[in-house]
């Protein structure tokens, strides 16, 4: 009964680590789109296309948790 209860705590615990992961990985974006639109205002870019914004945002996320994947 303990081997049972060990793999569906493993199984909870994974869940649970991949619903935070996504959280913050939204959290993240949403935090660069801002950052990256900002800093294009600051550059004098303010005719900047939103798909452009978008795309530099995600792949400033995507290049920090494959980043954080290759750390561990």
């Amino acid at each position: 009964m303990s081997d049972i209860t060990d793999v569906l705590g493993g199984l909870v615990s994974n869940v649970v680590a991949f619903l935070v992961m996504i959280v913050l990985a939204i959290a993240t974006f949403f935090v660069t789109v801002f950052v990256v639109d900002q800093g294009a205002a600051l550059a004098g870019y303010t005719d900047l296309s939103g798909d452009f914004v978008v795309l530099s945002a995600t792949i400033l996320v995507a290049s920090t948790i494959i980043a954080g994947i290759m750390n561990q």
